[in-house]
């Protein structure tokens, strides 16, 4: 595991209190995984500089069994092969592929579809999906209190034109050799750019995962 072992544990012993006050009925197994539930809150304050009370409420918000939750990401490729990226706003405006947290009623693709129009103003084809990857197995990417699964999608552009949103402050396209420094690492890593090069390079690339 590439993430440092306190965030594995207060993420474990989360996911636990989350489950158990689920299925829970007697209120002294309830009050052990309330517990269970600040102890793993402290834990990830005692590692990070998030404030105690703060994931105590943004755990507090979490019920039902304890899954990873999903995230999706982009690679979107123009005529010269060039990858699109975007500044993202809440990040410093720093750069990343189009992507974002699913939703509800909407399949994994149609997510990836909706991320890029909202956040680029174009419309694209999803063709592949590249990579499902766990992020706490990627190295580099910063603490994150629940467990996430990211799934890389390529797309090809079928309309629209370059416009920014509440959410992005730049949109550009870029060669494999002139890709940003300064990248939103906790949405995308440059190895992970590097496989989306590769696989719209050689659709034939079998998906790859874990």
């Amino acid at each position: 595991m590439s993430e440092p072992a306190w965030l594995v544990w207060a993420r474990e012993i989360q996911a636990i209190s989350q489950t158990g006050l689920t299925y829970a009925t007697d209120p002294f197994d309830k009050e052990r995984y309330e517990i269970l539930r600040a102890l793993s809150a402290r834990m990830m304050t005692a590692g990070s500089a998030e404030l105690e009370d703060t994931l105590l409420t943004l755990f507090s918000q979490q019920d039902g069994y304890a899954t990873p939750k999903l995230e999706v990401r982009v690679g979107v490729f123009d005529a010269e092969g060039r990858i699109l990226m975007v500044r993202e706003v809440l990040d410093k405006n720093r750069w990343t592929v189009p992507g974002g947290w699913t939703d509800v009623n909407l399949t994994a693709s149609q997510c990836a579809a909706k991320e890029v129009w909202e956040e680029t103003g174009y419309t694209v084809h999803i063709t592949k999906l590249a990579m499902v990857l766990d992020r706490s197995t990627q190295n580099h990417h910063p603490p994150e209190g629940f467990s996430i699964t990211k799934l890389f999608f390529l797309g090809h552009i079928t309309g629209g034109e370059a416009t920014t949103s509440v959410e992005t402050s730049e949109v550009r396209f870029f060669a494999k050799d002139q890709i940003p420094q300064d990248l939103s690492t906790g949405r995308i890593l440059p190895h992970q750019i590097e496989r989306l090069f590769a696989h719209h390079a050689n659709p034939q690339l079998p998906t790859e995962f874990d």
